[in-house]
């Protein structure tokens, strides 16, 4: 096997290793408000992922969906991911700009429905109807 090979795929175990730690710490949290800022992230990218093949859902929302998890996946960042509390916040802020963008055209019990997490969090988000 060629070196290089060898290198991308111990860093990829390395990368998805530090996944399953962080999802196990996070199922480990207590309730309260670093629980629910875990939960966050996953959350939004399940419901774009859900909120895409609904018929409901016009097409600029479905693009604004689609960036939104683009832009979580994508290696590249403003802010770098291993900078401790900042090192997400542009993923963060990305999302909730995007999501609330989509959140305009979607009927709002479509949105609930592709809600996983604590529907509280996405109707604090969204705000008043």
């Amino acid at each position: 096997m060629p070196r290089w090979l060898e290198i991308v795929l111990i860093g990829a175990g390395l990368w998805v290793a530090s996944w399953v730690v962080m999802v196990v710490l996070a199922r480990r949290l207590p309730p309260g408000l670093l629980r629910d800022a875990a939960e966050f992230l996953p959350a939004c990218v399940t419901t774009a992922r859900t909120l895409r093949g609904d018929p409901a859902v016009p097409r600029r929302a479905k693009v604004a969906l689609l960036i939104a998890v683009v832009w979580v996946i994508s290696p590249i960042d403003l802010l770098p991911e291993f900078l401790p509390v900042i090192g997400p916040l542009d993923d963060v802020v990305a999302v909730v700009l995007l999501l609330r963008y989509a959140a305009r055209s979607i009927p709002r019990e479509v949105l609930l429905a592709a809600w996983p997490a604590e529907p509280r969090l996405l109707l604090r988000l969204l705000g008043t109807a």
